[in-house]
């Protein structure tokens, strides 16, 4: 890992659920912030996951603490992946991760602004998307150790 990363995991993270479900489709879900205490907003996310009965939690990744690119004058942020199953399309499943920022009080002020919470669908099943508000996989996900570290956490 390189200099300024940080992983840590807890009881919720880094972690194997049942991988019996009837829910139909495959997601990767890259989660992070950087405002207010991330890590305990991760655990209120994965507790309100478990009880919505449109997705199957799977399994979660370590929790990546690392600074922050584009906007850099900000705290660092923390990353993990969630590997879940929902009945949801993807274009449904990105307003129910919209609806859900909010929730945790996410506000949209500039690109790569800090965040209470930042929800992202990095893969749907073997899906492609391209419009203009949703892109899969998602861009520059290959590029990035916020999602690299996590996701081999998740398929070790």
């Amino acid at each position: 890992m390189d200099k300024g990363l940080e992983s840590f995991k807890n009881l919720r993270f880094s972690c194997q659920n049942s991988s019996e479900s009837s829910h139909r489709y495959l997601v990767t879900l890259g989660v992070g912030g950087n405002v207010g205490d991330a890590r305990r907003r991760f655990e209120r996310l994965y507790l309100f996951l478990k009880k919505d009965k449109r997705v199957h939690l799977l399994k979660t990744s370590l929790i990546l603490k690392n600074p922050p690119f584009g906007f850099i004058t900000q705290d660092d942020f923390f990353n993990s992946i969630i590997l879940l199953k929902t009945t949801m399309q993807p274009k449904p499943f990105l307003s129910y991760l919209m609806r859900l920022e909010k929730k945790f009080a996410r506000k949209r002020s500039f690109a790569n602004a800090p965040r209470t919470l930042d929800l992202d669908i990095i893969f749907f099943d073997n899906r492609v998307v391209k419009t203009p508000k949703l892109q899969i996989p998602h861009a520059k996900w290959f590029e990035r150790q916020s999602v690299l570290i996590p996701l081999k956490d998740i398929y070790r």
